[in-house]
């Protein structure tokens, strides 16, 4: 009888833990290759306030997300300081977050607030979020702990 509760206890315990594997891949936006920001530099956003698309040939990994960046230097400054450059809400569109939703990003709409980079899914998306941006920022930080490990498709 033992034996049994422990296997029950085993079978419950692998379940639930292979289960959060399955929807720790929807917990950062990344594309096909596992690139997040649509390849756009990370760092670009900051010290040049622009969307600069990357290149494989600089690369850093973060949080199960690749990297892309536009030179050496912004490779080196993110490797120093991920979470310094990373996006908000795992990289998904920060007015999605706000609906309790998970949209993919383009790499283009983005702004940084109080040192952090919200990225929206493309700049139409971008001007609806900005009109209430401090509300959506609350709103969206409020949702996202209960959406981050849910899986796209099931929100």
């Amino acid at each position: 009888m033992k034996i049994k509760h422990v296997f029950s206890a085993f079978a419950i315990s692998t379940a639930v833990f292979f289960s959060g594997l399955a929807s720790a891949a929807d917990e950062v936006y990344v594309n096909a290759k596992g690139v997040t920001l649509a390849g756009y530099d990370a760092v670009a956003y900051f010290t040049e306030d622009a969307a600069v698309k990357g290149s494989d040939k600089y690369s850093a990994s973060y949080e199960n997300a690749t990297y892309y960046f536009s030179t050496k230097a912004h490779q080196d400054l993110f490797e120093e300081n991920p979470s310094k450059y990373a996006p908000q809400y795992g990289g998904y569109c920060a007015y999605g977050a706000a609906l309790g939703k998970k949209f993919d990003v383009n790499g283009k709409a983005f702004e940084i607030v109080d040192g952090k980079l919200y990225v929206n899914k493309n700049k139409k998306v971008y001007g609806i979020w900005s009109k209430e941006k401090s509300e959506n920022i609350e709103t969206a930080n409020n949702e996202w702990p209960e959406i981050e490990a849910v899986a796209v498709k099931d929100l």
